[in-house]
């Protein structure tokens, strides 16, 4: 089980890297970033699925969603100079609880 959550984070590694190029991207206009998007895409889903070999498709998604918004407000904070109010971080906050609630209470996370 702990390569399970191994290979979810390095999915959700590929998937910020992959999202964070689709931003430098210029919306496809620049070569390199444009070749991020795809190996970030592409590397992103491959992990996604060894991981759906362990756990349920809803408790994954839960995660990476979780994660995925933490690196993802990272990236954007560092790589773009996106900053967030004070409604979005509790909204992204309520998110993150609810995903804690579903992995710390419910009992569907093994197949």
């Amino acid at each position: 089980m702990p390569k399970t959550y191994l290979f979810l984070l390095i999915a959700v590694m590929f998937e910020t890297f992959g999202s964070s190029c689709l931003q430098a991207s210029h919306q496809f206009t620049r070569f390199w970033p444009s070749v991020g998007v795809i190996i970030g895409f592409a590397g992103a889903f491959y992990f996604f699925t060894m991981v759906l070999k362990v756990l349920p498709l809803g408790i994954t998604y839960a995660l990476w969603s979780g994660i995925g918004i933490i690196l993802i407000t990272i990236s954007g904070r560092l790589l773009f100079g996106q900053k967030l109010d004070l409604p979005a971080l509790l909204g992204l906050g309520l998110i993150i609880s609810g995903i804690l609630v579903i992995n710390l209470f419910s009992k569907a996370q093994v197949h």
